[in-house]
Formats: C-alpha cells, sequence, structure tokens
C-alpha cells in the first residue's frame, strides 16, 4: 500500500479533528466543549489538533463553515413583500425542532451566541450583519416597485430572524417560525424614508491620480457565487478590514453604471474573523440564491483575501480589520487610488478616465 504524501496526511488529520470537533460541539455546545475531548475522539493530541486550529473558536468556525449547503437555486423572483417573506423562510430552516438538545442546535443553526465575547469579535460581527444587510437590501431594491433604497428594511428582516435564531437557542420549540416569516413580509409595507446620505462624504478627499501596474493575483472565489471572482477586467475594488465593512455601500451607492465592485475583505486574524466572514457572507448568498433570480442578485463581488494577495498586488498599505482603500482599475492599469474615510466613495465616484489622461 502506498504510503501517503504530506498533504494527504495532513489533509486526513484534520478531517479527523473537524469529525470529532462536530460530535463535541453537538454534545456540549461550545462554551462545554474541551480541546482534550476532541483530541481524544480523533485518537490525536492536543498539540496536532491545535497544529490545525489555533484555537477553539477557529475549530468551531470551520466546523460551521464545513455544515453549510447551497440546495436550490431560484428562476424567478416574487414581489417585494413576498421575497422578504420567502428569504425568512429559508433562513429559518436552520433552526432546531423543540426536542432537539440546546447544544446541538446550536450547531445545526449556526449559532454565534457567546462565541465572540471580545471587542475585535463583537465589532467584525456587526459589521458582517452590516454587509448582510446591504446584500439582502440590494436585492430586495430589485423587486421594488421604485428605485428606493432597502437598507433599513433587511436590517429589520435580519433583526427579527437573528433574534428567532437567538431563542430558539435559549428557549427551543418558542414560537412559530411561518408567524416570525410572514411578519418579515409586512415589513415591506412600513414606510420606513430610507435615504442614503451620510455626513462625512463632502468632505472626502478626491481620488489620487496614478499610471500603477496592476498584475492581478491567482483567482480567488466570490463567496457570493462560488465561481473565481476575476480581477483581469475594469472596475473598481475596495479594500476593507472586518472592521470597516459598512463602507461597502459608499461604493455601490457612488459607482458609474456598469461598474464591476469587488469588495476585498481583509484581515489580520483569517483564522477566526476570516473565518466568520466566509461562515456569515457564505451562507447568506445560499438563502439569496434560494430566493432571487440571478439577474436580481446584487452585481456585487465579495472575495476574502485572508492571505493579503490582492491588497499586495494593489500595493495597499498594511492590510488588515482596519483598512479602508479603493483603486479603479482600466484597461489593465490602476489609475486611481484612495486610502483612509471614505476611500471607496472616492474612487468609485471618479468622474474623469484614466485613459483620456
Amino acid at each position: 500500500m502506498a504510503r501517503l504524501t504530506r498533504a494527504q496526511q495532513q489533509e486526513r488529520t484534520r478531517a479527523a479533528v473537524l469529525a470529532a470537533a462536530r460530535e463535541e460541539f453537538a454534545e456540549h455546545g461550545y462554551s462545554d466543549a474541551k480541546v482534550d475531548r476532541i483530541a481524544a475522539r480523533a485518537e490525536l493530541t492536543r498539540g496536532a489538533v491545535y497544529s490545525n486550529f489555533p484555537s477553539k473558536r477557529a475549530l468551531y468556525l470551520a466546523v460551521l463553515v464545513d455544515s453549510v449547503e447551497h440546495v436550490g437555486e431560484a428562476t424567478s423572483s416574487p414581489a417585494l413583500g413576498e421575497a422578504a417573506a420567502a428569504f425568512a423562510r429559508v433562513w429559518l430552516e436552520r433552526l432546531p425542532w423543540s426536542g432537539e438538545t440546546p447544544a446541538g442546535g446550536s450547531l445545526q443553526s449556526r449559532s454565534l451566541d457567546g462565541v465572540f465575547d471580545d471587542e475585535p469579535g463583537r465589532t467584525a460581527m456587526a459589521q458582517v450583519t452590516k454587509l448582510e444587510a446591504l446584500l439582502l437590501a440590494l436585492c430586495l431594491e430589485s423587486r421594488a416597485p421604485r428605485l428606493t433604497r432597502r437598507v433599513r428594511l433587511a436590517e429589520l428582516v435580519l433583526t427579527l430572524l437573528n433574534g428567532a435564531g437567538h431563542l430558539a437557542g435559549t428557549a427551543p420549540g418558542f414560537g412559530d417560525p411561518f408567524d416570525v416569516a410572514r411578519a418579515c413580509g409586512h415589513l415591506a409595507d412600513l414606510d420606513l424614508a430610507d435615504t442614503w446620505d451620510p455626513p462625512h462624504l463632502p468632505f472626502v478627499a478626491p481620488a489620487q491620480r496614478v499610471r500603477d501596474p496592476w498584475n492581478p493575483p491567482a483567482e480567488l472565489p466570490d463567496l457570493l457565487t462560488g465561481r473565481p471572482a476575476g480581477f483581469g477586467g475594469d472596475g473598481v475594488i475596495v479594500f476593507l478590514g472586518t472592521g470597516r465593512l459598512d463602507a461597502a455601500e459608499e461604493a455601490v451607492r457612488a459607482a458609474r453604471p456598469g461598474d464591476r465592485i469587488t469588495v476585498t475583505v481583509t484581515t489580520g486574524d483569517p483564522a477566526e474573523l476570516g473565518r466568520l466572514v466566509r461562515l456569515r457572507i457564505g451562507d447568506l448568498a445560499g438563502c439569496l440564491r434560494r430566493v432571487f433570480a440571478p439577474d436580481d442578485r446584487p452585481g456585487l463581488r465579495v472575495v476574502l483575501d485572508d492571505r493579503a494577495a490582492v491588497a499586495t498586488a494593489a500595493a495597499t498599505p498594511g492590510a488588515g480589520d482596519t483598512t479602508e482603500c479603493a483603486v479603479r482599475v482600466e484597461a489593465g492599469t490602476i489609475v486611481a487610488r484612495a486610502c483612509g474615510r471614505g476611500a471607496a466613495y472616492a474612487v468609485a465616484s471618479v468622474t474623469w478616465s484614466g485613459q483620456a489622461g
């Protein structure tokens, strides 16, 4: 029998750790799970577990990422109110039934209650939720009778759903998920006076004109489609750390018609915060694909640049969790760049052409 290569052995060890961790978290929940028991279940040493996953939190997130399945794809989209209700129904399918154990139910619902109890983690959680709301809102806006912003509606829907998810973990069986879905549909009838007018934008410094080379890195997957994002064409690439994801909307609202926008998420903690982004955006994308037809989903692309490959190619300084930079690419050249507060808006709203210069 042929001996396994080092890479094959590492993959086998990683798979064994994930399988053991899934059993441990399902039985004991995140807080009471023990790395020593996970190692024993996998018939490995504690050191072997930590050589693959630097913390219990990273291991839990890896188990959750592994559990996300993308099943089905819509060919047509419902009207606005029904779209909000349909999204809620799909999202609520993950919630456990009343007879399941709290630990197993939390794993099934991909609950993050009590997982991020530090300031960087809480900040990243809040910012990822902001990005989720934007992505859902862009889909809802495609079904709205008028071209109006629907971010506040999306935020209300996610608030209701996350509240239901929290209750499912603490009080299994409480409430009727069909009532929650119907309530999300009725939220679309509210007049939320939703406008886009951030007070800092008029004071943002203009983007810098440049003629820098653009040598795009190897393809990375778009978290919304699972397909290669592709960095070879023209468009705006926004680099946002996990603490600045709410700035993605600045690029979306300021972009020229037809602009291709890529939000490139950077982090100094790929094992935990990077996996958080991969989990939440990948999970949301699966729900959106089951409700909205391809033409009604956002053209926005979201890429996790956890190895800073794209940021390095664009010469973005010190890419990490507080990064806020953007570049515009035209004809294989970076023609505009900006860093700091409002960078995405500055680059997306550029009205001159690098070609003309």
